[in-house]
């Protein structure tokens, strides 16, 4: 509050001059033109009457609007009655929202926000009058005037706003901060946050977020703050983060964001250090492994002849790997690798010493030379192993043999300008018919012999097949097809092969099922006769697995074969299919049918089961249950099940009422046993 006969705000006088005749005069200007109040100040001015008409007896600024003048003039100049004050006030009010307006005091008093009466208690009393308002203020700056009229006796007014600030009143968040910086200091990887404070009066404080560039993981590094500035220390490894500020009033409404403010640290972190590992790839050449790749971080990989010697790089890796080609075999390397990340730290693995063989030959599959005169050997090797090869054959089939080398004489095969040569040689000694073991060993320029290659087997090659199967029959029965033939006269037959098809020139219809040993003539397709039309062929296989089908591509012309037609065992009557039960049958090593069933959907809760066989020779279904199973129970093994024949199922869900509704039919095929 301000006494009246102070004030706050300097009052400066200024000169003007008026014309009397042709006499120029000086006046001083009323006083209420110099004032200004800077807010949230009110202006007050004093007038000697009640309309508030006129020059201001007195203008000054108040911060408050609490005065008791009881009967006695405000101020000099003025009458103890029939005078009046005035208030007035422009202010920023932030975000706005719900505020009270409280005014009191004795005679007339009058409250107005934006030029709109809010409170009138315009009257003359000699008794305190009092009134509190709820309003809603907009955002932004708007303008507050209190009227005071004193007409007889005691003067006293009151006027207060200020926000109402309950959590279930106030729902209007704040103003957004304005004015936010950031800065860095690299010498102490602290960032600074700065910002403008906020306009509202129900301010409670302020929250700091940050995130990671890249990402919309806000979280708050900071407690709630009164001040207009935030610091904290960043990890130094070059990664980037966002901040902002939010402002949160005394409800607990918190405003949107300020502006994003990037912040890039500086990087001070070594990469992870290599751990690596070494190995040996016989073609490739010394594999070289170290972590998972990581990004942006390269890696220099270096190799030397002893561990204090000079260390040579051989190049720069962008992955987890990579392969020296040139080093030496008989001889240990040293190697290390060296991490660098984009800021130039690095980190430096521990020196790994690697004794490399001597190269060993990569034993690619044998073959017989274009005119079968011999056994041709290729291998592969890596372009630094030497060129002098030896070759060692034995008898894989004489378990006591020992490998004697052969005159083998290598030679380059491929293209010179293959990545990875490819030598090869021919041995002309093999003798037809003959299980060989091959491996090959490499010579280097001092006469050390590498050790032995993989070992292959092979010999020379019989491309001549089995004659065709003689005599094949079929028979058609209630459990499937037999098919009987001669016994083949072949010395080296290896088994004979069973194709089905349903079209005998139609090969992509041919279906394997089946391989049987030599001294076999008979073969047995156990499957349900149901009226199918089927080709079945038998192609004997010889030891080197020769064939009249792998010569031909087409067994109809070569292969023995026979068209069979099957029996049409299918009951010639079904119940009807109404119960949502699936139903699948087998038969177990015993021949007895084994059924179970399982819900689809909306199966309900039945009362039970019933199993059913069909009775081919009554024509009618049998039940094998006399009683029904339990509704818990999903599975039949039927004991009675016939052998040599194919039997049909269905299973029925009984209801509460003793109604049932089946499944569809299930067959079971059984051999004779």
């Amino acid at each position: 509050m301000n006494p009246a006969r102070r004030t706050t705000a300097v009052t400066a006088t200024a000169v003007v001059l008026a014309t009397a005749g042709t006499l120029l005069t000086t006046l001083a200007a009323p006083a209420s033109a110099a004032v200004t109040c800077n807010s949230p100040l009110f202006k007050r001015q004093f007038f000697a009457n009640t309309g508030f008409s006129g020059t201001p007896k007195k203008t000054d600024c108040d911060d408050v609007i609490d005065q008791n003048w009881g009967t006695n003039a405000p101020v000099s100049g003025l009458p103890k009655d029939n005078f009046s004050v005035r208030w007035s006030l422009t202010r920023d009010f932030g975000s706005g929202g719900p505020f009270a307006l409280t005014a009191s005091g004795l005679d007339g008093i009058r409250v107005y926000l934006d030029g709109v009466r809010k409170i009138d208690l315009w009257r003359n009393t000699s008794t305190t009058v009092s009134k509190t308002v709820n309003v809603t203020v907009p955002s932004g700056k708007h303008t507050l005037r209190v009227d005071y009229v004193n007409w007889t006796g005691s003067a006293r007014v009151k006027f207060g706003y200020a926000p109402r600030t309950s959590a279930t009143v106030d729902k209007v968040k704040p103003l957004a901060p304005t004015g936010a910086s950031v800065t860095y200091d690299k010498a102490t990887s602290k960032a600074k946050l700065t910002w403008a404070k906020n306009k509202e009066m129900d301010l409670a404080g302020y929250r700091v977020y940050r995130r990671l560039k890249g990402t919309g993981d806000y979280r708050v590094v900071g407690g709630l703050l009164t001040g207009t500035s935030f610091t904290e220390a960043l990890a130094p490894t070059g990664t980037e983060y966002y901040y902002e500020v939010r402002a949160v009033d005394r409800a607990g409404n918190e405003s949107a964001g300020s502006t994003d403010q990037l912040v890039s640290t500086v990087d001070r972190t070594a990469p992870l250090t290599p751990v690596l590992s070494v190995s040996d790839d016989p073609v490739r050449g010394v594999n070289l492994d170290w972590q998972d790749d990581v990004y942006g971080v390269t890696f220099d990989v270096y190799r030397a002849a002893s561990a204090d010697g000079e260390f040579v790089k051989l190049g720069l890796s962008y992955g987890s790997s990579r392969v020296d080609e040139t080093a030496p075999y008989g001889d240990t390397s040293y190697y290390r690798v060296i991490a660098k990340d984009g800021a130039g730290n690095t980190a430096t693995s521990k020196v790994v010493p690697f004794a490399r063989p001597l190269a060993v030959p990569f034993m690619d599959t044998p073959g017989t030379n274009e005119a079968e005169t011999g056994i041709e050997l290729r291998w592969t090797t890596s372009k630094a192993a030497p060129t002098q090869y030896r070759a060692y054959r034995w008898d894989s089939s004489d378990p006591n043999a020992v490998p004697v080398q052969v005159t083998c004489e290598s030679y380059r095969v491929g293209n010179p300008s293959d990545y990875y040569p490819q030598y090869g040689c021919t041995d002309f000694t093999a003798e037809r018919h003959v299980a060989y073991a091959y491996y090959v060993t490499s010579v280097d320029s001092q006469g050390r012999e590498s050790a032995p290659s993989r070992t292959v087997y092979v010999g020379r090659r019989d491309t001549t097949p089995p004659p065709a199967v003689t005599g094949l029959t079929h028979t058609s029965t209630e459990y499937g097809t037999v098919l009987d033939w001669d016994e083949s006269t072949a010395e080296d037959l290896k088994a004979y092969t069973v194709f089905r098809a349903t079209d005998a020139h139609d090969t992509a219809t041919y279906e394997w099922i089946a391989s049987v040993p030599p001294g076999t003539t008979r073969y047995v397709d156990v499957q349900v006769p149901d009226d199918q039309n089927w080709v079945y062929f038998v192609d004997p296989v010889d030891t080197s697995n020769n064939s009249l089908y792998t010569l031909s591509g087409n067994p109809a012309e070569v292969v023995a074969n026979v068209s069979v037609n099957e029996f049409d065992l299918t009951p010639v009557q079904a119940p009807p299919n109404t119960a949502p039960w699936a139903l699948s049958a087998e038969a177990d090593e015993s021949g007895h049918a084994v059924l179970s069933w399982g819900c689809r959907i909306g199966c309900g809760t039945p009362t039970g089961f019933h199993v059913y066989r069909w009775d081919r020779a009554a024509q009618q279904y049998v039940r094998l249950t006399e009683l029904p199973l339990a509704a818990d129970a999903r599975g039949y093994t039927d004991p009675g099940t016939p052998a040599g024949t194919t039997s049909h199922y269905v299973v029925s869900a009984v209801a509460a009422d003793g109604s049932e509704a089946y499944t569809g039919l299930a067959p079971v095929v059984v051999a004779p046993k």
